[in-house]
């Protein structure tokens, strides 16, 4: 059974399941992670799929890998509620999305308790695929339980990195998890990722010396994340 009580107190490690993000969440403890932060596999992006104006959904020269599915819309409030029974009393939570689902989700995250502060703007610094506007941002939700003081409040709403090509599908550059983690958390303390997708949020964790906790139903972000801290040389626990 996943649970974050006894996490050991040992060298940066992560912590995964192969689990839905909700019934995962169900089984851990009250008030048992300080941060999560993660980008769900939104449903919008089965429109790009369908009409074939992203090459991140197929296989194709920018993305090797098999399309994973999607977290459906009418499962937010669940997620949102759990969530926010499992973050400490006084902690912030991060959801990465596109502009729809940023917009759909937003008063779900109220009902389920929490502060909606503002959508944070990821600049890729490169523009991406479309017709209308081509996209060269995203949102990153910036959502608060209680209330806990940033680490850097000059820090502005727009975080600049550049986007990964040929990666994992939609994998966020680690620089982008950094800024996150490091604002809202403190060495030492648990930050989880509910759709760990590529493994940059965990492993980004880990080498800031957060104890780095996740799930992810889909087999092959296991692959790639074992792959990932193999390189880097941190230990990974398949829980």
């Amino acid at each position: 059974m996943p649970n974050t009580a006894h996490i050991a107190q040992a060298a940066p490690a992560i912590n995964v399941w192969q689990q839905d993000a909700v019934d995962w969440l169900r089984m851990q403890p009250n008030q048992s992670v300080n941060l999560i932060v993660t980008d769900p596999a939104y449903e919008s992006l089965e429109k790009h799929r369908a009409i074939g104006t992203t090459t991140r959904l197929k296989q194709s020269d920018a993305s090797s890998n098999t399309w994973f599915p999607t977290f459906p819309n009418d499962r937010y409030l669940d997620l949102f509620i759990e969530a926010y029974r499992v973050l400490e009393k006084n902690s912030h939570m991060y959801v990465m999305c596109d502009q729809e689902t940023g917009l759909l989700i937003k008063p779900i995250a109220e009902q389920a308790g929490f502060k909606f502060w503002k959508f944070i703007t990821w600049d890729k610094l490169s523009i991406g695929m479309g017709y209308h506007y081509r996209n060269q941002t995203e949102w990153v939700m910036f959502l608060e339980k209680g209330k806990r003081r940033l680490h850097d409040l000059s820090m502005p709403d727009v975080l600049q990195h550049k986007r990964i090509h040929k990666g994992y599908p939609t994998e966020k550059p680690p620089g982008l998890y950094e800024d996150l983690i490091e604002q809202s958390s403190a060495p030492g303390e648990v930050v989880a990722d509910l759709f760990f997708g590529s493994g940059n949020g965990l492993l980004a964790a880990a080498r800031l010396g957060r104890h780095a906790i996740g799930t992810d139903i889909a087999p092959a972000a296991h692959q790639f994340l074992a792959s990932q801290a193999d390189t880097q040389g941190i230990a990974l626990n398949h829980c």
